[in-house]
């Protein structure tokens, strides 16, 4: 069964020698490379080992983009680059690394893989993985073509081993082996192959694409820390509105964040999250930050909202109500996806505030305006104003009322509602006198 299920892994089709392309070629010079990922390659090649840059960083710098991080592959084995390296540490169990320091800059360094992983569980997933092989081997356990291309930075060469350069001109995401079996390895790369489409406007190819739905249960087997990992990293790519559409039409959804396939089909929820999303790509883009906690608080809205009014319906008042919506949401979606606590305790800070937003009588809206989190809060309400979901003239109110003098201010409160602004009851005295003061004492 298990050397079935090799063959399956590693049948590639019609094999062929691996190309070696010159600078003149494909145009990346040594400069493009991080000077830490230059370092490392360097260092290792004159002690005799083979080293090269590989995976996302070449296939960026193909597409003219800036590469987040530059990873290295090497033959050296972990315990040696680690020595090597005097500012450098082994990391992971599933598969051994090595980060090298340089500064600000961490190069992620993996040694080749053999072509078979050392353990997987029952569904064929890889569970350990460090049994280590030639570069030949460890080109073929990459995942897509266009992450199988491998970078030298002394002959500013790119070795090519499974035509990923053309799959590049192509823009086709294309998987290396045979889908199905690849998916089973490791299920992250169902959501990889739509990130890499999303992010580069690729289609994914056909054979790539068809076991997806089928497969899409594996992602359960997957530990909700990975599953966070490439989900952030998907709705931080700077496409993440194209990104989640695929996801839903490839039936990823389902094991990510289910709830958002009811958020779309509510007309005024999914013109939220289609607002957000592309707020968010739209900063990306700019080169400008963003923040996890927020989206995923936007991502998730729309449910807190439908939990919340179903709660107070159950006889809840309003805010214990939202606290409990808010808490039953989170539960559910940290089963499956593991936000970081971080993260959710941002997004339940800006969820509480909205209610918040429409106390604008006595000194509330000046006790609002110094929260922590008023300006999160603030841009969630703007985008809800913007889908129609909250009134546009209450974001309004209070963009004026950020910007006014105290005089203006306080000229903007509005009249207290009934019920609102009444004083505590006081505590009913006892009979008798009450405590003596000293005589130079203070009234509370």
């Amino acid at each position: 069964m298990i050397r079935k299920f090799i063959r399956r892994v590693f049948r590639l089709g019609s094999s062929s020698e691996p190309r070696v392309i010159p600078r003149e070629s494909h145009g990346i010079g040594r400069d493009a490379i991080s000077y830490g990922s230059r370092k490392v390659c360097e260092v290792l090649q004159e002690r005799g080992f083979a080293a090269y840059v590989v995976g996302g960083a070449v296939r960026d710098l193909l597409l003219g983009l800036r590469p987040k991080d530059f990873d290295v592959a090497t033959d050296a084995s972990p315990e040696d680059v680690h020595k090597v390296f005097r500012r450098s540490r082994l990391i992971g169990r599933r598969f051994k690394l090595v980060h090298v320091l340089f500064g600000e800059e961490t190069v992620e360094v993996s040694t080749f893989r053999a072509r078979v992983a050392s353990e997987t569980d029952e569904h064929g997933r890889v569970v350990r993985d460090n049994i280590y092989g030639t570069i030949e081997d460890d080109a073929i356990r990459r995942d897509f073509t266009i992450n199988a291309l491998y970078y030298d930075p002394s002959s500013e060469t790119i070795t090519d081993f499974h035509n990923g350069m053309r799959d590049l001109r192509n823009k086709s995401v294309r998987i290396v082996g045979d889908a199905r079996a690849r998916y089973r390895e490791d299920p992250i790369r169902m959501l990889r192959a739509v990130r890499f489409a999303a992010k580069a406007g690729f289609e994914i190819d056909e054979r790539t694409r068809k076991p997806i739905r089928e497969l899409a249960p594996l992602l359960e087997n997957v530990p909700p820390s990975r599953v966070y990992e490439e989900m952030q990293k998907l709705l931080l790519s700077g496409q993440a509105a194209a990104a989640l559409k695929q996801l839903r039409r490839e039936g990823l959804h389902h094991g990510l964040l289910p709830l958002l396939d009811v958020i779309f089909e509510q007309p005024m929820g999914e013109r939220f999250v289609q607002l957000a999303l592309e707020e968010t790509d739209s900063r990306i883009r700019a080169g400008k930050g963003v923040s996890p906690a927020f989206l995923f608080a936007a991502l998730l809205w729309h449910e807190v909202l439908a939990a919340w009014k179903k709660d107070q319906s159950a006889g809840l008042k309003a805010i214990p109500a939202l606290f409990k919506a808010m808490d039953t949401v989170l539960d559910i979606q940290t089963d499956k996806l593991a936000i970081p606590r971080r993260f959710t305790a941002v997004m339940k800070e800006i969820w509480s505030l909205q209610p918040r937003f429409e106390q604008r009588s006595g000194r509330r809206p000046f006790a609002l305006l110094v929260q922590e989190r008023f300006r999160a809060g603030y841009d969630f309400l703007v985008l809800r104003g913007a889908s129609g979901e909250a009134p546009v003239e209450l974001a309004q109110w209070w963009e004026r009322f950020q910007r006014a003098g105290e005089a203006e201010r306080a000229g903007m409160l509005l009249a207290p509602q009934p019920g609102e602004g009444k004083h505590r009851r006081r505590r009913r005295r006892g009979k008798g006198p009450g405590p003596t003061l000293p005589p130079d004492a203070a009234p509370v």
